[in-house]
């Protein structure tokens, strides 16, 4: 049985957090001397800052008790949050797989933790026999598995085998989730007291630009969350934007079955292009796509002002493409197609 308490970093288990004004008085009525708050203004009041409202929602969307949630400032702070608690920097480590999602080497770095990156196979998915070595290091604390992955676009396969041979914190992105045909690990949630799942409201649910991620983990796990983050993580702005979306959910499967629809459409018309070498299976809202001269290919669309991502040097010769609406994604395949008029003159 996974001990959750060994695996804290011992000044974390020794930390008084913050207590705010919101701490201390729980009432939601009243005249409210005690924060030092401007007594004018439609904003002037701090956010509840364990969102209550918005983890009740979910909890009943998800079927997940509210214990279980933390709510942070995108995933990026979910990510962080992580090292911050279960890695003492200089010392420990924390293992991911290459390609992945960039912030977890960042987020690594300020945190003054090494990070192991183990290459993915030529299917991107996990090589088993290359984790055995790793995780006989105990200072090994974390690992990260992005899934649907970014930048690869498909589901990781084998995790299962992580939970069987590693006795840290497995920690299972899965901001793409929305978009896979696969069930979220929060299916198996109650199995793994040494599991933390992060989700987002950037991706799917379109609220990129509120910034407000979500992780499920023990109430253990979920309780040192709540004392190391900040006391007002998360705005009440961005609160509610997310309660707005989250209210309408006939209108986010709307268009979560259009940008599949488009990306199995745009994946055929780009099939055709001579100069595109393989387009990669996709769970999430993007395609990764190996090409001929994936510089050249990013700077001609670029010229259009048409933006794609450029991952030519995380994969080689590749591009990344959203699903964009139908309009935009027909302004992509014009333009592609102008791309390759061009190199056909060029050829002659």
């Amino acid at each position: 049985m996974i001990e959750i308490e060994k695996l804290i970093r011992p000044n974390i288990l020794k930390l008084q957090p913050y207590s705010s004004a919101r701490d201390e008085y729980k009432g939601t009525k009243g005249i409210f001397l005690d924060a030092n708050e401007n007594p004018y203004g439609k904003l002037n009041r701090y956010p509840d800052p364990y969102q209550k409202k918005l983890k009740q929602k979910l909890s009943e969307i998800k079927t997940i008790p509210v214990e279980n949630i933390f709510i942070g400032n995108g995933s990026d702070e979910v990510i962080d949050l992580a090292f911050r608690i279960f890695c003492n920097p200089g010392t420990d480590k924390a293992l991911t797989f290459s390609p992945t999602y960039g912030m977890y080497k960042v987020a690594a770095a300020i945190n003054d933790i090494q990070l192991i990156n183990v290459p993915l196979n030529d299917e991107f998915q996990i090589n088993t026999n290359e984790l055995k070595d790793h995780f006989s290091d105990k200072t090994i604390k974390l690992v990260f598995i992005c899934s649907p992955n970014n930048p690869t676009g498909n589901n990781i396969d084998n995790i299962e085998f992580i939970f069987e041979n590693f006795n840290g914190i497995v920690f299972v992105d899965e901001a793409y989730i929305d978009f896979s045909n696969t069930v979220s690990w929060l299916e198996k949630f109650f199995r793994y007291p040494n599991l933390i799942i992060s989700q987002t409201f950037s991706k799917a649910w379109g609220l990129a630009a509120a910034r407000v991620g979500v992780a499920y983990a023990s109430s253990e796990i979920i309780g040192w969350y709540n004392k190391v983050k900040p006391p007002y993580n998360v705005s009440a702005l961005n609160q509610n934007a997310v309660l707005k979306v989250i209210n309408k959910p006939e209108l986010f499967a709307e268009r979560k079955r259009i940008i599949l629809e488009e990306r199995e459409t745009l994946k055929l018309k780009l099939s055709f292009f001579p100069f595109i070498i393989k387009i990669f299976p996709s769970d999430s809202n993007f395609l990764l796509i190996e090409c001929i001269n994936a510089d050249v290919i990013y700077y001609h669309l670029v010229k259009e002002k048409i933006i794609i991502r450029n991952r030519n040097t995380v994969v080689k010769n590749c591009i990344r493409i959203t699903v964009g609406t139908p309009i935009e994604n027909q302004k992509l395949i014009r333009s592609l197609k102008k791309y390759n008029e061009k190199s056909i003159v060029h050829k002659r």
